[in-house]
């Protein structure tokens, strides 16, 4: 990931609305502090798969998948000049804890699309909180 050398304000997404404010935050941060925007989301194949199943689906194709339409969601048609965009492969929170090796800051949204709708903070929010490399500022999506 040669673009971030530590300079990009990178935010992960997955299409729910936590993440689609972090976006639009992020991309603010990134104008203001002159820095390029890197949008991520990451696909992992479940534990345990009938292979008949995993023969037809294609979670990278779903992850890049969602990485587009967060983008649109975010931006219409009118995405930031200085945006770049990564799938990468693993869980999202030791991707993003990874990656936030190279970055400025880390955004993300409070909470994805999990089944805990009354946490205050999901499971990939608090690991990256707890271990990421370089700040992280979580984004909570107005309801």
């Amino acid at each position: 990931m040669d673009q971030n050398s530590g300079e990009s304000i990178v935010v992960g997404v997955d299409a729910s609305p936590p993440a689609i404010a972090a976006l639009r935050l992020a991309a603010q941060l990134a104008d203001a502090l002159d820095a390029p925007l890197h949008v991520v989301t990451s696909w992992s194949y479940p534990p345990f798969s009938e292979y008949s199943a995993v023969s037809v689906w294609d979670p990278e194709e779903d992850a890049e998948i969602v990485l587009t339409e967060s983008i649109r969601d975010a931006f219409g048609d009118a995405p930031p000049a200085r945006i770049t965009r990564e799938v990468i492969e693993g869980a999202p929170s030791p991707a993003l804890i990874h990656i936030s090796a190279s970055s400025r800051m880390l955004v993300l949204g409070n909470r994805g699309r999990g089944g805990f709708a009354s946490l205050l903070l999901g499971s990939v929010s608090a690991a990256c909180v707890a271990h990421a490399a370089c700040p992280v500022l979580i984004v909570h999506a107005n309801d």
